[in-house]
């Protein structure tokens, strides 16, 4: 009770003592070491590739870049990949191996094809040792980088084509040029500072000759433009130092986005794609000195903004790919093209097309849903199902056992899956529940087989899962209404203490009563109703793109209180913040009481306090206005008054913001650039590292059963950080102490194991929850010298395990399988793994960690797994059963030692 009435007042005051308390001990990443994020997935969805890059010489070797998911290599031609980019930012534009040395990678950050969800990079950065270990090399301030290409004659001249800021105009975008690998660069081409690079294309047989496309283009929270004066076709014939821009046979006015390509077999040969008033694919045979239009169907128009990619064959200056919504292929330059075979199987929207120089009959193809390979032509495709780098917007759990991870992807619908399995998470684990892009996502608390998902533009689905039924569900305007106005990503909010209760957010708040059936609109229009935020049907620029993205002046977030539910509270995309505290009968503008943070900026997220009805917390996101910085407020009075929470530590733009349901000073922050924990109520952060990379994080749930932190990252999947007791354990006050012990959940005995199941090494096996026990405690400083041991006592006192202890700094785990020691047995040929000891039964447990001349005394809980049908009597019997063996095979052991003795 003590811990807890001081962590309420350290919530209420910053922590200010807690502060001073946090002082005597480096508050930073290895405070929470010891924790560790598990990867659940998925990847049988995968998720946006933006770039690929493999050798002729070394056919083992692939290396991808996804779109806000990081660096991957594979060395076994695409079977398994491994993450090698996890401590840097995961949106990527361009990977590129050096074609002199395939152990050097060159990796651009930012991808360039700017969605309205697209992330942001920091520059370039390159690895001299396979992707082993990466460093910075530069121009962090691009943003975002379309190609980056390495001369086929000197490593060390390298080319990045720099697209720029997607949300401001800024100086560092064009084509820059390295001559020293990387440690130094030139800007060689530049226009103006709303114009940049989209396209860069290098002559293979003389790397002096180059192409450029240059692009002017913006986005807005509610608009996005294509197209400028500034954008054209560049050319250079002396490596960059000089350019002119190409005029002959391409089209006149203002152009948009521009993809280039050089056919390798006939260099002289140069295609264009061309955005315009009437995009078109262009072709030249004297090496742009003119162009001649040869093609407008729609696959070549297709979202050029979106997919500017053109690909010529290696050894078949006619053979052209068209990557779009669907890749399509010309025999005779362009003329014609036909639609490839899919056979239905390959995901829409591509992206990325790597062709092998040598053998063309390979082909790697990067899909808004992970990649795919062929090896004839691009007749038939496999599926890569060992890339985990789905894009979830948000998550929510269940009550089921093993409890359900629910969420919404980019471009792949709505998913759910178990959090653990016998043997892990599986492919075949995920099921679909929504279509479209999806978003919110919740289980009926009542039925857990009935599902609620929305996709784009608030189309609202409930779904019964046992008959694949779908009904949509969404709130339509009166016949006396004005059109509703539905954010991209609408907010769904499934009420935790109303059966049946759903709120729905469109420039008003919807509730229902009846899962759906039924709306009532509870509130005025709760946005700025700005005219020049609505002007979704005119966005794109020289191509209209009307897809709902855009869609602005509605409402983002709603957070319903836990203590009361009247206590409502909305957040629009226009930056405005309301409450209510009669269930929707009044409600207060509260946006004047945010200090700091720019009028009309996002809001976020809004998280209502499961321990004050009172108290709330704010976050606003900028970057659509080019503000990086990072907006966190908090309540403690209804909002009357607003105060912002320091983040001067905190990296990336906030996405959401979650107070721990039990320890209200634990406060858990998703950012673009990872997860960050306070455990003072704020006053100070730190990045979580433990097997999470610097990846968005666009959700955070904490389950209220098993207290696990469930992370919706944009780019990687799912994660969960396993039993946050010793995170609510880790006082403030006391981290200046030299070691004290944590709390942990009592340790479950999982009944059952996993069946047959051979997925071998191309699928990609989400991470279960370790079958263990935990102890865990805290110690200042990292342990050098004497004893650091620990070890588990039954109830008559005799030692049954000695644990392996970690010596790292803050939190330590020390996992105990629940088992005696294996026991000895005779040695023999053995085709399976050898014995494991039997469980210790289910009970209470000592423990003693001896640290130095420190010991330390606790206890650790086994519970029976609650899904188990067997009685506590079946379990004793199988246990005496299990000990009688676990004797005799001592006893023959010995036996067998004996005979071998006399031999």
């Amino acid at each position: 009770m003590a811990r807890q009435s001081w962590r309420w007042l350290g919530l209420l005051t910053l922590a200010a003592g807690a502060a001073a308390g946090a002082a005597e001990a480096p508050y930073d990443s290895d405070l929470f070491g010891g924790l560790k994020a598990r990867a659940i997935g998925p990847a049988t969805m995968s998720g946006r590739i933006a770039s690929i890059d493999a050798t002729a010489e070394d056919p083992g070797l692939i290396v991808v870049g996804a779109a806000s998911g990081g660096v991957w290599r594979s060395t076994d031609g695409g079977i398994s990949f491994k993450p090698i980019f996890d401590e840097h930012v995961q949106s990527i534009g361009a990977v590129r191996i050096d074609p002199t040395d395939s152990k050097v990678i060159w990796v651009g950050t930012g991808e360039s094809r700017v969605r309205n969800s697209v992330g942001v990079g920091a520059g370039v950065f390159v690895s001299r040792d396979g992707g082993d270990s990466f460093k910075p090399a530069g121009l962090a301030q691009t943003e975002r980088v379309a190609e980056l290409l390495v001369s086929p004659q000197d490593g060390n001249t390298v080319f990045v084509c720099a697209t720029g800021g997607a949300w401001r105009g800024n100086p560092e975008r064009g084509v820059y040029r390295s001559r020293d690998g990387g440690a130094q660069w030139e800007r060689v081409l530049h226009v103006d500072d709303d114009t940049g690079c989209s396209d860069l294309a290098m002559d293979p047989s003389n790397p002096n000759v180059l192409y450029a496309g240059m692009w002017t283009y913006r986005r807005y929270p509610d608009f996005f433009t294509s197209g400028g004066a500034g954008s054209g076709l560049y050319r250079s014939f002396d490596g960059g130092d000089s350019w002119v821009e190409l005029h002959n046979g391409l089209p006149a006015g203002e152009k948009g986005r521009i993809a280039v390509a050089i056919a390798p077999s006939k260099t002289q040969v140069v295609y264009a794609l061309v955005e315009a008033e009437e995009t078109a694919l262009y072709r030249s045979d004297d090496m742009g000195r003119s162009f001649t239009e040869v093609n407008s169907s729609a696959n070549v128009q297709m979202r050029p903004f979106y997919f500017g990619e053109i690909k010529v064959d290696p050894l078949d200056h006619l053979r052209i790919y068209r990557p779009a919504l669907t890749t399509t292929v010309s025999e005779d330059g362009g003329q014609s093209f036909s639609a490839l075979s899919f056979g239905g199987g390959v995901h829409p929207d591509h992206h990325a097309l790597w062709i092998d120089p040598r053998n063309p009959q390979r082909v790697l193809l990067g899909t808004d849903g992970g990649i795919y390979a062929s090896y004839d032509w691009a007749a038939h495709w496999r599926f890569v199902g060992s890339l985990p780098v789905s894009q979830f917007y948000h998550v929510s759990v269940d009550m089921q056992q093993p409890y359900q991870v629910y969420g919404g992807l980019q471009d792949n619908g709505s998913w759910t899956a178990p959090s653990r399995g016998p043997a892990g998470i599986r492919n075949r684990d995920w099921d679909s529940v929504g279509f479209g892009d999806g978003f919110w996502v919740f289980a009926d608390p009542a039925d857990p087989q009935t599902v609620y998902s929305e996709y784009q533009g608030g189309q609202l689905l409930r779904v019964d899962r046992r008959l694949s039924e779908v009904k949509r569900i969404a709130p339509v305007a009166d016949a006396q209404s004005e059109k509703l106005r539905f954010n991209w990503n609408t907010p769904l909010h499934l009420s935790p203490t109303q059966d049946g209760v759903l709120y729905y957010g469109s420039q008003y708040l919807h509730r229902s009563a009846d899962r759906g059936e039924s709306w009532q609109r509870i509130s005025p229009d709760l946005t700025t109703d700005d005219p020049k935020r609505q002007r979704q049907a005119q966005s794109g620029g020289l191509s209209r793109d009307n897809s709902t993205a855009e869609n602005n002046a509605t409402l983002y977030t709603i957070a319903e209180s836990p203590l009361d539910p009247q206590l409502l509270w909305v957040g629009s995309d226009d930056g405005l913040v309301h409450v209510s505290r009669n269930g929707g009968d009044d409600w207060r503008n509260l946006s004047a009481g945010f200090k700091g943070v720019p009028k009309g900026t996002w809001v976020s997220r809004i998280d209502a306090s499961p321990h004050a009805a009172g108290t709330a917390f704010v976050t606003f996101d900028g970057h659509r206005t080019g503000d990086f910085a990072t907006y966190l407020y908090r309540t403690d009075d209804y909002g009357q008054t607003w105060q912002r929470l320091g983040t001067d530590a905190v990296e990336g733009y906030a996405w959401v913001i979650r107070q721990d349901p039990v320890d209200p000073a634990l406060l858990f922050l998703g950012t673009e650039f990872g997860l960050w924990i306070s455990i003072d109520a704020g006053a100070h952060w730190a990045r979580f590292k433990e097997n999470l990379p610097k990846v968005a994080v666009h959700d955070l749930v904490v389950h209220p059963r098993e207290h696990d932190l469930v992370i919706a990252t944009h780019g990687r999947g799912v994660y969960i950080i396993d039993d946050l007791s010793p995170l609510r354990g880790l006082d403030p006050d006391r981290l200046g102490e030299d070691v004290f012990l944590l709390p942990t959940r009592p340790g479950q005995m999982v009944s059952g194991g996993a069946l047959q199941a051979f997925g071998a090494d191309d699928e990609f096996l989400g991470q279960t929850l370790e079958e263990a026990a935990t102890i865990a405690f805290y110690q200042r400083k990292r342990h050098l010298f004497g004893d650091l041991k620990l070890k588990v006592y039954d109830a008559a006192g005799a030692e049954i395990a000695s644990l392996p202890v970690d010596k790292r700094r803050g939190i330590v785990r020390v996992p105990w399988p629940m088992r005696l020691k294996a026991p000895k047995f005779p040695p023999s040929t053995q085709l399976v793994p050898g014995f494991v000891g039997p469980r210790v039964p289910e009970g209470d447990y000592r423990f003693e960690l001896v640290k130095g001349k420190t010991v330390l005394e606790g206890q650790v809980s086994l519970r029976p797994d609650p899904r188990s049908p067997h009685s506590a009597e079946d379990r004793e019997v199988q246990q005496m059963l299990a000990m009688a063996l676990y004797r005799e095979l001592a006893d023959l052991t010995f036996l067998a030692e004996q005979v071998s003795d006399l031999r």
